[in-house]
Order: C-alpha cells, then sequence, then structure tokens
C-alpha cells in the first residue's frame, strides 16, 4: 500500500507532467507496472437438475473472463511470440475465454474443491450428467465446484455447447503479416474433390491458417501422397491441385477458398496426402495457457473482478484440482511442463492434477500452433507431441537428444508443482509413445518417478469408450477385428479422482503406481508379445453372424523418430519456429515397449484390472488393424474384442487355447460370483467406488452369459 507521501508525490508529478515541465531537478516519479485486469462476465444463471445429498441443488453458470497478459512479466516470457501481440493502451495483449461454472445454489455447502476441467477442442467430455450416469454424482454430493474453461485458440464457435478462446494474432513491428511455413496432413476417409484445412484426423474443425498466397506454384508449397507413412512422398503437380472449394460441383479447379484444398479427380482414401505452404498470421496460441491460469485463480482466490463484480465462488475454494482427457490432458501437462502452474502471485493454481488418457503434449506453443491435432501410427506421425521431455522428473535424462529436464522441472524449480496422476489406456503404448515415461529413452531400466506424481496403466483398454460387450461394434470392411474393448476404465478413473482429492485435500496417501516394468518383465518390446490362438468364432453384423478371423499378431505400433524441425525450433519445450517442415529425422529413435500379455487369456499382466479383466468374457485387445488393402496402420485409438467360446466343446473344436466361459466359471451363478468378487477386491484397493461396485453386480445378474 502506498504511503500518504508517496500518493501525493506521485499526483503531484503527474499535474507538472501535463502542464509540461516542473519546478525543480528531482527526477520525475515513476508510476508503479500497471495490474493485469479481469473482467467476469455470467451471461446465464440456470438451475441444474436435480439435488445431491447434504448439498442440495446446483446451479450453472455461463459466460466469459476478458483477461490481459502481461509481455513483460517473466512468468510469461515462455509464450512464444508474445511479444508480437498487439497491446492495448496500458501496454498488455487482451485475451477472452468463455466458462461454464456448476456450483452449489448455496455456496455454505461447497466442499472447498475447484475442480476444472479442460474442454477437448471445445468440446466439454466430461460434463456431468448424474442421469445418465448416477455415479458421477458423487462428485457434487461432496460439493465440488466445476469449471469449465476454454484454453484453445483456434476453436470456432460451430455450436452453442463448445467453448472458445480468442488470442491475438501476431504481427510484425510495421503491422504487416509475419508468414511461414506450415504443414497439414489431409486424410481422406472417402473419396472427395476437396480436403477442409487445417488437416489431420481430428482439426479439420478447427480455424486455418490462411495461404500468404492462393498462388501454389511459389516456392515453399507443395502437396504429396503416399500409401503409408514410410513410403516415399509422390509430388502432386502444382496444376492439379488449389486452394478452392469444389465441393459444391465436383469441378476441378473450384471457387477460390484459403481454408480448402481441391484437387483435380479427387482425394483418394487409400493415399495420406501432405500439403506444405507458407501460412500467414499466426495466432499467439501459448496465450491461452496463460488465460488458463489466470481464470483458474481468479475464481480460487479473488473476491471480485477488476471492475468490482462479485466472485461467486470468493471464500469458498480451499483447493484446485486440474483434470483434462486426451488432447486435453496433454494440455495440462504443458501447462505444468510450460511453468504455467505458478501463479501471477507466486503460489500454485493446481494442488492436484490429473493428465487421463495423455501420453503426449499439445502442440499450443510453436508458431502456427495447432493445438487441436492428434494421430496415430499413418497420421500426423511427425508433428504432435514429438519433442517436448516424456520423463515427470525435473532430472530426467533424454540419452537419445542430450536434453536434460522432465515435465515437472519448472513447477519444481518455482516450488509449485502439484501432486500429479497421469493415467494410461493401452492406445498410449501402441499409438501414442506412451512407454518413455516409464523407462529410459533407450528402454533399458526403468524409471523412478517423483513422490509427488503416480502413474496408472489401465490393464487391456483402449484410448476412450464406455466398455461393456454393447460397446462392441464390427464393421469388417473398416477393422480387421470387432472393434473396443470390452475392459474399461471409466469406473478407475472415478475412483480414482476421489483418491486425488483425498491426498490433496486430507494427505492421504494414493494408491501406489501401477504400470508395467521391464524388471518384472511385464514391458517389452512389440516383437516379444505371444498371444494365444483365438480361433472360430463369429459376431453378429446386421443380425446376421459373420465370421471373426482368426486372430493375427502383426506387431504394429507407432515408432518414436528424433526429428530436426530446424535452429528456431525449441525441442525442450516444444515451441518456437519451425522452420524445417517436414522435419528432418535424425536416424536416432525412442525405444518403444508395450505391456506384456499372459499367454493363457492375451490380457495385459499389469495395472490396474477392471472387474471385466478380473472376470473376463473374452480378450480385450489394445490396439486393432485397418482393414482396407494396402494400408498398414492400426485403427485409431481402437481396440479389438475376440470373445471366449462359450463351451469347452467348441473351443476345442475350433483350436482355441484360451479357457471358455465354461470352464472359466461353470455356471452363470459361478460368472455373477466371480464378478462380485472381483469388484469387492477394487473396491479394498480402492479402484473402485462401491456404488460402482454395486452395479456391476447388478449388471452381471441380469445379462444372461452361460445357462
Amino acid at each position: 500500500m502506498k504511503t500518504i507521501h508517496q500518493a501525493t508525490a506521485l499526483l503531484a508529478a503527474t499535474l507538472l507532467a501535463a502542464c509540461g515541465g516542473s519546478d525543480n531537478d528531482d527526477p520525475p516519479v515513476t508510476p508503479p507496472a500497471a495490474t493485469p485486469q479481469l473482467k467476469l462476465s455470467v451471461t446465464a444463471t440456470e438451475d441444474f437438475p436435480g439435488s445431491y445429498g447434504s448439498v442440495g441443488a446446483y446451479e450453472r453458470l455461463t459466460g466469459s473472463i476478458s483477461g490481459e497478459v502481461d509481455p513483460k512479466d517473466p512468468k510469461n516470457a515462455v509464450i512464444q511470440d508474445l511479444a508480437l501481440a498487439p497491446v492495448n493502451a496500458r501496454g498488455m495483449v487482451e485475451y477472452s475465454a468463455e466458462f461454464v461454472l456448476l456450483k452449489p445454489k448455496d455456496m455454505a455447502k461447497a466442499g472447498g474443491v475447484l475442480r476444472y476441467d479442460a474442454p477437448n477442442r471445445g468440446n466439454i467430455l466430461t460434463m456431468l450428467n448424474p442421469t445418465a450416469t448416477p455415479s458421477d454424482a458423487v462428485y457434487l454430493e461432496r460439493g465440488y465446484v466445476l469449471l469449465y474453461s476454454a484454453w484453445q485458440g483456434d476453436v470456432p464457435k460451430s455450436s452453442a455447447a463448445r467453448l472458445t478462446a480468442t488470442v491475438p494474432v501476431a504481427k510484425n513491428a510495421d503491422g504487416s503479416s509475419i508468414t511461414g511455413p506450415y504443414r497439414a496432413e489431409l486424410v481422406p476417409t472417402a473419396a472427395t474433390p476437396v480436403m477442409t484445412l487445417p488437416g489431420g484426423v481430428f482439426n479439420g474443425t478447427m480455424i486455418p491458417y490462411a495461404p500468404a498466397s492462393l498462388d501454389n506454384t511459389q516456392p515453399g508449397y507443395s502437396l504429396t501422397r503416399r500409401v503409408n507413412e514410410t513410403d516415399a512422398r509422390q509430388l502432386v503437380p502444382a496444376s492439379d491441385w488449389k486452394f478452392a472449394d469444389c465441393s459444391a460441383t465436383n469441378a476441378f479447379p473450384g471457387t477460390a477458398d484459403g481454408s480448402k484444398v481441391c484437387l483435380k479427380g479427387g482425394f483418394d482414401p487409400k493415399y495420406l496426402y501432405e500439403l506444405v505452404y507458407v501460412a500467414k498470421d499466426p495466432k499467439v496460441m501459448g496465450v491461452g495457457l496463460a488465460a488458463l491460469r489466470d481464470t483458474v485463480s481468479f475464481f480460487r482466490k479473488a473476491t471480485a473482478d477488476s471492475a468490482g463484480t462479485a466472485n461467486p465462488l470468493a471464500g469458498r475454494i480451499t483447493h484446485a484440482i486440474g483434470q483434462g482427457t486426451s488432447q486435453s490432458g496433454n494440455a495440462m501437462k504443458t501447462f505444468l511442463h510450460l511453468g504455467f502452474n505458478q501463479a501471477l502471485d507466486g503460489g500454485k493454481v493446481f494442488d492436484g492434477m490429473y493428465a487421463h488418457v495423455a501420453a503426449r503434449q499439445t502442440n499450443i506453443n510453436t508458431r502456427f500452433a495447432v493445438p487441436g491435432g492428434g494421430g496415430g501410427l499413418r497420421t500426423d506421425h511427425t508433428a504432435f507431441g514429438q519433442t517436448a521431455p516424456r520423463g515427470l522428473a525435473a532430472d530426467y535424462m533424454d540419452d537419445v537428444s542430450g536434453r536434460q529436464g522432465g515435465v515437472m522441472k519448472r513447477c519444481t524449480a518455482s516450488n509449485t508443482c502439484p501432486r500429479f496422476f497421469l493415467g494410461l489406456s493401452g492406445t498410449e503404448f501402441w499409438q501414442l509413445q506412451g512407454s518413455p515415461v516409464l523407462t529410459d529413452a533407450f528402454g533399458l531400466r526403468d524409471l523412478a518417478q517423483p513422490d509427488n506424481a503416480r502413474i496408472y496403466y489401465y490393464a487391456s483398454t483402449q484410448h476412450g469408450g464406455t466398455g461393456g460387450t454393447a460397446s462392441i461394434a464390427y464393421a469388417p470392411t473398416r477393422n480387421v477385428y470387432p472393434a473396443g474393448t470390452v475392459v474399461h476404465f471409466t469406473d478407475t478413473f472415478r475412483a480414482l479422482f476421489i483418491a486425488l482429492e483425498d491426498w490433496v485435500v486430507r494427505g492421504t496417501e494414493p494408491p501406489a503406481s501401477q504400470v508395467p516394468r521391464l524388471a518384472d518383465g511385464t514391458l517389452a518390446r512389440p516383437d516379444q508379445l505371444v498371444f494365444p490362438a483365438m480361433k472360430g468364432l463369429s459376431w453378429p453384423v446386421s443380425g446376421t453372424a459373420t465370421a471373426i478371423p482368426d486372430f493375427s499378431y502383426l506387431a504394429r505400433y507407432n515408432g518414436f523418430p528424433l526429428l530436426d524441425f530446424g535452429p528456431q525450433y525449441i525441442a525442450q519445450d516444444e515451441a518456437g519456429i519451425a522452420t524445417l517442415l517436414p522435419p528432418y529425422y535424425t536416424g536416432r529413435d525412442y525405444a518403444i515397449l508395450v505391456p506384456q500379455v499372459d499367454p493363457a487369456t492375451g490380457l495385459t499382466r499389469a495395472g490396474i484390472k477392471s472387474v471385466e479383466a478380473r472376470a473376463p468374457l473374452g480378450t480385450s485387445i489394445e490396439f486393432n488393424y485397418v482393414a482396407t488393402p494396402g494400408i498398414v496402420d492400426l485403427s485409431n485409438l481402437t481396440g479389438s474384442f475376440i470373445p471366449f467360446h462359450t463351451t469347452e466343446a467348441a473351443r476345442i473344436a475350433a483350436g482355441d487355447t484360451r479357457p471358455s466361459l465354461e470352464s472359466l466359471y461353470g455356471t452363470q451363478a459361478g460368472y455373477v460370483a466371480a464378478v462380485t468378487t472381483a469388484a469387492n477386491q477394487l473396491v479394498a484397493e480402492r479402484f473402485l467406488l462401491q456404488r460402482d461396485a454395486e452395479l456391476r453386480i447388478q449388471q452381471a445378474t441380469a445379462t444372461a452369459v452361460l445357462p
């Protein structure tokens, strides 16, 4: 607080300066640095359905945060191109972010925990719906406040439910457009005359970067095609493609359009297309991480915003836990890695953090970043989350690249690390290069994890989905085997989140990490896996029994090459400017390992085994194969399910070496008893809530498996 003398001196100096002079030779008084302003706007308040234990009714607030980022604050120095963003009269860079808030109507009944769920490409994946998923009510019964706030600056407002953030565009000092190389992969799933930018499996719905020129004959522009990632690129002549829209007429060259590419003869789904061009007007995407930092800090700590509008949570939040799933989980790891868990006041933003099915990081802090990207073996293999450190510990050493320092290096230095959970499905090992978080870069030794971190592997699961036999679908022209895994992790996640709350709020140690390891042989190189024979089975397709091909293990997985994006790229932070596109392969690779399987059942040996893995109805496999001839790829983020034969006689006749349901359980009552035992064990281990255990037992009782 300023003294009266300081305030009077400042006022006098200001008045004298305004009059054009001074009456003495004293040096001028320097005004204090401006404090970034933040303003809250609540546009709607509505009742949320239901009443939740002693907490009672909830309400849903919808609105936006308008804030500022100080480009001179060292806490923001890591943001790529922040110095090139326009500033307002206060010298601040502006942003806005939409949010949704679920809170008890009576905040006196709130439990003190603010849970932030990061939207995935603007979508609220985990918006609670206790009507559809009654177990989700556990969070509201505990008095949680739930916040969903945008962080990603390339999300279009394509629906009212999508949360968007507005971040600035970087410009040259004279106000002209910044230009530079940009690369996209165009992945058609069906024959089409036109593809929408920015490309990739997921980000076709993101706001693209416009080309600096629509003239594709200029240097720096090319379109190539190849069947598989490792095949040689075939150049498509510039005369055969244009930045244009030909969707209405299917006629090349179409109408000029910088957001689309029209190809003469159309795009063929058997090819992977790679587009390189000179883009303009890069967004300062990293501002989205600062917006997230300051938004959560406001709701957690502030009494009111800069205009005096009251914080609806003021005085009621004691702890904050952040969560992200898949792409948004990668973003939470990036948030932590780049130092944003240090709030502007020096304290922590999040006391706890759960990065769920999140093996990578998010490409948000490079010039021409595309945070909505993603991919697997064939697609976006070299451009998403590939260079930032995979180890968690501050002293992690990457022996392949020679770089030092893991995800927690910055927060360790500032003493702002949260208690951290990382959750991995099987897909993270096979397609998303997950194993380097568990081993050294060469895959020769297990890593010791920090004391404030736990890693949980959900055994025999794919990247998403609800699990259960009803979730399995079979389209033989798309996937070789029935798609999906009966084994799931939704119940496990719920129980672990409560365990994280207990650790953060009450200091109760959570369950130990549950991961495959080199030391006990449960983590292995892909060519070391030996699956049991799985033969002679069928699956209903359109009401008809369709034969499932006998299982054949092909050991396909996504490798992890060390790439060179050019001298202006900061690989340690996945920041900077990529000037080598496509990137240069250095000839060095990180080791990729995968969970070892049980030779009797084909289910994986390590990790948290949910009810469906402890009382299985078949083999849930953590990958599937694309059925399209000529394409060597894993089905994107998809597993497989090969059921057990019902009887011993059928199993023996087919030559299937796995157990039959009859041999495992004997009768339906035996199956229910096995499910009951598994559920009770998981509750005791704190990997299942009691309400979910009861639901699984009820489902087993209602599902006829055996006579």
